[in-house]
């Protein structure tokens, strides 16, 4: 196996389910670690099973090329197999298999087999699976780094250089391989981009308008965490002499989703508990691959930073909606079993205004739930009348 920096976070969420009659799913955009998890998932298990059986297909290896449909995939599982023995099974990018699903649900129904297999596609993976294994899967969720795990990856110092690093670079894994600068660094983000467009978009979903889709992601990238509905796009493109149903629009947002490039946030009427059908903000699963379709500029760091705070608390696992008070916008409700919390994201509170607007939105909630504001100003430990301040380096570095 090769060598990696562990990854206990997503390791401790998968030992509960080793040896386990259910299939473990490893979900994420390419390029985010998924492979290297499967290998340190085999590596613990063979230090306390030495002698285990262990069975290894990654669809990305020539060598498995010839395994191209389910019938290619039971046959091969079955060479390799041993009788007498719990068989742990791992399969990387296994939506390039016609009908893994069906697979799978054979195998797991022998009962002889611990299944773990990684995906880049929610639809594939969750919708087929969903029909044909109900209940009999879960489904583990694969970030870009986090700004801790970024800092540990790169050996850096927690501080506002390291911090400026990881908002300009991102989290791909493969970047601790690599000097970060400028030229390097971008070049290597620029492949993992037409990777995904090309294998997970363009291929997967047959799309023959592929400068619609640069367009539409170019603005996606100039619009981070404003409010989309298909129409506003359409209407856009429009003025640009480009033709675009509303739908093809949706269409294509979803399959940018579908492939966990894009992230979404509904909207949400705090005061009516109600979602609202139209109007959604898009955010990018990694900035580093945003700022090689927009190259990052300190005008665009309000947005930018809001996007951080979006993939955070994605990695804490809540579940983040974008909140609408009678005429305030609140940038996240998150919800995580019990508990709840509103946040608001700035660059700084520079006068009486921003604050007045920044916790004044919040403080208008009347509830007892936690309330913060996140900024980049660098500060410790303060709050307005109970609403907590928070220096987004401490943020990303302690919430949890």
């Amino acid at each position: 196996m090769k060598k990696y920096i562990l990854r206990p976070f997503y390791l401790d969420k998968v030992k509960p389910y080793i040896s386990k009659n259910i299939i473990k799913v490893i979900i994420g955009q390419r390029r985010v670690g998924k492979s290297y998890l499967l290998y340190q998932i085999i590596d613990h298990i063979e230090q306390y099973h030495p002698d285990a059986s262990i069975i290894y297909i990654n669809k990305e290896l020539y060598e498995f090329d010839a395994i191209r449909d389910y019938h290619d995939l039971l046959r091969e599982v079955k060479k390799k197999s041993c009788e007498d023995k719990l068989n742990y099974l791992f399969i990387d990018e296994i939506q390039e298999i016609k009908n893994f699903q069906k697979a799978l649900r054979s195998l797991l129904a022998s009962g002889k087999h611990d299944i773990y297999c990684s995906g880049s596609n929610a639809e594939l993976l969750s919708g087929d699976l969903a029909t044909l294994i109900s209940g009999r899967y879960v489904e583990i969720m694969v970030h870009p780094l986090t700004y801790p795990e970024f800092l540990e990856f790169q050996k850096q110092e927690n501080n506002k250089e390291g911090l400026d690093k990881f908002i300009k670079f991102g989290g791909m894994p493969y970047l601790n391989n690599l000097t970060l600068e400028d030229p390097i660094v971008f070049d290597y983000l620029k492949n993992v981009y037409s990777t995904i467009i090309l294998k997970d978009i363009v291929s997967r979903y047959h799309i023959r308008n592929v400068y619609f889709l640069d367009n539409l992601i170019k603005y996606l990238a100039d619009n981070v965490g404003s409010i989309f509905s298909g129409k506003k796009i359409s209407d856009y493109l429009k003025s640009q002499k480009i033709n675009i149903s509303p739908n093809i629009v949706l269409n294509y947002l979803n399959y940018l989703c579908a492939s966990f490039f894009l992230l979404k946030a509904k909207r949400t009427d705090i005061k009516g508990k109600k979602i609202f059908e139209v109007g959604e903000k898009y955010y990018f699963a990694d900035l580093g691959l945003r700022h090689t379709i927009k190259p990052f500029l300190l005008t665009d760091i309000n947005k930018i930073i809001e996007n951080v705070v979006y993939n955070h608390l994605s990695f804490c696992g809540f579940d983040i909606l974008v909140g609408q008070y009678t005429d305030k916008e609140i940038d996240f409700v998150c919800t995580r079993a019990s508990e709840k919390i509103y946040i608001q994201v700035a660059y700084a509170i520079t006068d009486d205004k921003t604050a007045q607007r920044e916790f004044g939105n919040l403080l208008a909630i009347r509830d007892n739930h936690k309330k913060m504001v996140v900024t980049m100003d660098e500060i410790r430990g303060s709050s307005y009348e109970g609403v907590e301040h928070l220096y987004l380096k401490d943020f990303l570095s302690n919430y949890k």
